[in-house]
């Protein structure tokens, strides 16, 4: 009987620590979906496809803005096809973010938002 509680503990302990050697997910970008309040107090709902494309728009309904979106070096990338402000970038965190969590990132300019990731949903301009 000792036996077996010692051997059952042992294996326990085992599935545990291959369990905290598993690595979670990287931060990734696509299809994803994210609520926020932008600088200028519109909150907003944006989208990012399987391809790479973007949709914001405001909770409300009325189109904000739309282009593409890349992940480089641990930031998310944005360049608008609404403006010539060319190619924004954000932080992210190093691993993905559940649905209903949220993160402050901060633009290279230096601009802080705090986002909340939703469930996924596909936007229409």
């Amino acid at each position: 009987m000792r036996l077996t509680i010692c051997l059952t503990a042992a294996l326990a302990l085992g599935a545990s620590s291959t369990q905290l050697a598993a690595k979670a997910a990287p931060f990734q970008i696509r299809l994803t979906t994210w609520t926020f309040t932008d600088k200028d107090g519109t909150k907003a709902k944006e989208s990012i496809d399987a391809k790479g494309n973007y949709i914001e728009n405001a909770i409300s309904g009325k189109h904000i803005d739309h282009g593409t979106v890349v992940m480089k070096g641990g930031k998310v990338c944005f360049t608008s096809a609404m403006n010539k402000e060319g190619e924004v970038c954000w932080t992210t965190p190093r691993y993905a973010i559940p649905i209903g969590r949220s993160f402050v990132t901060t633009s290279d300019k230096g601009e802080k938002l705090r986002v909340t990731r939703v469930r996924y949903t596909p936007m229409k301009m």
